[in-house]
């Protein structure tokens, strides 16, 4: 049977064109499987194109990339700091990049005692007992935090503890991995300062709260004033403090979670500690317990003893664990980069860091409070929310278009509609890496841009006007997603 195709349409192929050179086949050749065999676009031709257009066909799509190394990444709740190359040239080192999972232990004793010592660093500069690397982003170390506090109640025969708490101004992913590990979701209100509602707070834990999940700074960008309450209220009530480390990157060297009433809590290294970020990953969402819960973390986890005088690492299995949880031991090229990053900065290098975060974040903030509405109008952490409600309530230009025109100077746009709890929010995050000059320069492109929704507020509500690619249908886009790849012309 003939297959009739049609011809697939390359933008930059002709033919006779190749990109290589061969030697004349000296065996005798094989032909193809039948057409109906192959692949798409294998079974109708592929791309005839010199090496050069191959060269610049892909050097072309990689520039169309937003990354931090080409941009200012202001994505507020993502922590886009530049990650240092020399991370990356450590986690190259043969010794280390080479190295397989399962190798004998005696031969990986490096790569063990990194791991080792990376656990006592994060146990240490959070405030902590123990540790496990074995999550593999933030989401992930949540659901291995709460499902600790789930096994803890169970080992103390507390299966009525069917409830977890959630600030309204909690991240997403908190509520979402509650539900997962089988918890009914209570949603506890801020006050007007930003703030866990104390009275509210008191109202809704009881004999069936299992904890409290608490992002310190929250996703307002603002430590919460009575974050010590807030934990003598759900311990007295029997239920365990959970922190979501996300926004770590604020109180580096400056007061430790642990210290403050924090049972468990998960760390970003792609965040805080400057491993690679973005692009589907990998991350990697290491989890600190307090001693309590140090028997429910995955297994295993490092440990050391002493043999025959010299210092001996391996994989210690834990007691009441709540199971594997990643494959082999975790992203361990992450844990080589968060290590030299630590190793690098030391302690008062990293309390410098979450000092020049926080005085960035408020520069912004000062800066721009005149020009854009500020709910919360306080001393942030490393990051803070504007609202678009002014621009929207006189011109129509909502934060969405504000975001999009962005695009046009240069920027990736920061967070937008979210926390919730703030209409039209535009979440900002500069970070510690981002020097003044960039900061004056985006503070003036801001302005220029609501001066833009006062004047010619179409010119906003169209954009982005000069982007490879312009403003998407968002809505169809949801409704009706085309996730395959589509070869015919």
């Amino acid at each position: 049977m003939t297959v009739q195709l049609e011809p697939l349409i390359y933008e930059i192929s002709q033919p006779g064109r190749k990109a290589f050179s061969l030697p004349e086949c000296d065996v005798p050749g094989s032909p193809l499987p039948d057409v109906t065999l192959l692949r798409d676009p294998a079974r109708i031709g592929l791309p005839e194109v010199s090496e050069l257009d191959v060269v610049r066909h892909f050097t072309h799509l990689s520039r169309l990339n937003y990354s931090i190394d080409g941009g200012f990444y202001p994505l507020g709740s993502c922590t886009m700091k530049y990650n240092p190359k020399l991370n990356e040239d450590v986690a190259r080192l043969s010794g280390l990049s080479e190295i397989h999972p399962l190798q004998p232990e005696e031969t990986v004793q490096g790569a063990l005692q990194i791991q080792y010592e990376l656990q006592q660093y994060l146990a240490e500069i959070a405030g902590f007992e123990a540790v496990t690397l074995q999550p593999a982003a933030g989401a992930h170390g949540e659901l291995v935090g709460v499902l600790t506090i789930r096994a803890y109640h169970r080992a103390h025969g507390d299966f009525a503890r069917t409830k977890i708490l959630c600030p309204d101004a909690a991240h997403g992913t908190n509520p979402a991995t509650a539900a997962m590990c089988g918890f009914q979701v209570i949603t506890i209100k801020s006050d007007k300062r930003g703030n866990v509602d104390l009275n509210h707070l008191r109202q809704m834990v009881g004999p069936d709260t299992a904890g409290l999940m608490l992002t310190n700074p929250n996703t307002l960008g603002l430590f919460d004033e009575n974050v010590l309450e807030v934990s003598e209220i759900v311990h007295q009530a029997g239920g365990l403090m959970y922190g979501d480390g996300a926004n770590f990157n604020a109180i580096l060297g400056i007061v430790r979670p642990g210290d403050l009433g924090f049972d468990v809590m998960h760390i970003n290294l792609h965040k805080t500690f400057s491993t690679p970020h973005g692009g589907g990953g990998p991350g990697s969402g290491p989890v600190c317990v307090k001693a309590l819960l140090a028997p429910y973390l995955p297994s295993p986890v490092v440990d050391k003893e002493e043999k025959k005088g010299q210092t001996h690492y391996f994989f210690r299995e834990v007691s009441e664990t709540i199971g594997k949880v990643r494959s082999f031991w975790g992203n361990f090229g992450m844990h080589v980069r968060a290590y030299t990053y630590i190793r690098v900065h030391g302690a008062e290098g990293l309390r410098t860091v979450s000092e020049n975060a926080v005085l960035n974040a408020n520069y912004l903030m000062n800066s721009l409070k005149e020009v854009y509405e500020l709910p919360y109008d306080r001393t942030c952490m490393h990051e803070f929310v504007l609202s678009g409600r002014r621009q929207k309530a006189n011109t129509g230009v909502k934060t969405l278009d504000i975001a999009k025109r962005l695009l046009d100077y240069g920027y990736h746009s920061p967070t937008i509609y979210f926390p919730l709890i703030v209409e039209e929010a535009l979440m900002i995050e500069p970070t510690e890496t981002e020097s003044k000059t960039t900061l004056d320069k985006f503070i003036e492109d801001m302005c220029q841009i609501a001066c833009e929704a006062e004047e010619e507020p179409d010119l906003v509500k169209n954009a982005p006007q000069n982007t490879p690619v312009q403003r998407l249908d968002e809505a169809t886009a949801a409704r009706k997603p085309q996730v395959r790849f589509r070869c015919f012309g």
